[in-house]
């Protein structure tokens, strides 16, 4: 068995990760080691008692890299290792790298330059309106946007980062032929004809309680920053946040209401330290040597986002208005300093050239291919 089949053979065995694998590593001299027939003992390897040395030795005779690979091969997957030259240096960095990666897609070199981008499930309007403006502002600079394709704020991220035809990764928290949740396998598709659909996990293991705050390292491994863009008290994004801190990266939290649960994990993240973000100069100020001047005006050159639909002073202004977040009515006037009455009728024109729709409550939202 060579060293990369035994780093995804070393994947399979229930009980091992990558920080007990680095010491049988450096007990033996090389992963394919583990599976030298006459070795029959591993109770001297730091770490390792009675019980799991058992383990280990019983389930190497049973686990099958070839057939792994094979079926990768079947369902057009790609089975990387940390000998692989396409496996993200920033993760080879970090204290418990992935033994292996199932690549659905391409992660190339550029994606170095990633920011992760995570929050809760249960979102509000407000969440997901900012967590797609912000990706897809970072897409359009050159940053690759990394989440976990969860419902909410994941899903808003991948999405902000593909209408700005910018590359994104997502990470799973389940085996890359147990997509959860099912509902975004189109969605999966689409990322991974714009970059990659990553897991960890062997073929057939399902999302469970302990997959989802374990990948959480990858997605802040992989970046050099993450975002949060909206987390409760107890939101598994706070996990990646821990994460991203232990492993150096920076931390970002987008402020919320403070009688709104879902921003009570967000704004205590502000309280221990991470830069609040009110517009994506907040994160760019941060990377600005991997920013190229100018690069980024494009994204705030209202007029001209739908150049085939003239827009009067009074239009644009309602649109710049609308441009970091959907408002109500009330207070979009505010904002654009027009009278609400005035408002209304200038609504209507706009939704009449499909600029802006309006959603539930009276609020409105610029149209989704407005900034596409």
């Amino acid at each position: 068995m060579t060293d990369r089949e035994a780093y995804i053979a070393l994947n399979m065995i229930e009980g091992l990760g990558p920080v007990k694998v680095r010491a049988l590593i450096d007990a033996l001299g090389s992963p394919s080691a583990v599976f030298d027939p006459e070795l029959t003992d591993l109770r001297k390897v730091k770490g390792f008692g009675e019980k799991l040395s058992e383990a280990v030795l019983a389930q190497r005779t049973q686990v099958d890299p070839q057939a792994e690979l094979e079926k990768a091969a079947e369902l057009g997957v790609r089975i990387i290792t940390p000998l692989d030259a396409e496996y993200p240096e920033a993760l080879k960095a970090i204290y418990d790298p992935p033994l292996a990666l199932y690549v659905r897609g391409e992660l190339l070199p550029r994606d170095r330059h990633a920011l992760g981008m995570v929050g809760s499930r249960k979102c509000t309007h407000y969440g997901l309106s900012v967590a797609d403006r912000l990706s897809y502002q970072l897409a359009q600079t050159g940053f690759t946007v990394v989440s976990g394709l969860a419902r909410g704020i994941d899903s808003a991220a991948h999405e902000g980062a593909l209408k700005a035809k910018g590359r994104t990764i997502a990470v799973l928290g389940s085996a890359i032929d147990q997509l959860y949740p099912p509902e975004n396998a189109e969605l999966a598709d689409a990322i991974a004809q714009s970059g990659a659909v990553i897991s960890e996990y062997p073929f057939g293991r399902q999302a469970d309680r302990q997959t989802f705050p374990y990948r959480n390292r990858i997605i802040s491994g992989h970046s050099m920053g993450v975002i949060v863009v909206e987390s409760g008290a107890k939101s598994g994004s706070l996990h990646t946040a821990d994460a991203a801190m232990e492993q150096g990266r920076s931390v970002f939290a987008v402020p919320g209401r403070i009688d709104s649960p879902s921003s009570k994990g967000t704004n205590r993240l502000i309280k221990n330290g991470a830069k609040l973000v009110d517009n994506v100069d907040d994160i760019l100020e941060e990377f600005e040597l991997l920013v190229t001047p100018g690069q980024f005006e494009k994204t705030k050159n209202i007029s001209s986002a739908r150049p085939e639909v003239p827009l009067s002073e009074e239009e644009q202004a309602l649109v710049k208005a609308l441009w970091e977040e959907a408002l109500d009515v009330d207070s979009l006037a505010r904002s654009a300093g027009l009278p609400s009455f005035k408002v209304s009728a200038l609504l209507i024109g706009l939704e009449m050239k499909r600029v802006v729709k309006m959603l539930p409550g009276r609020v409105v939202e610029l149209a989704e291919d407005l900034r596409g």
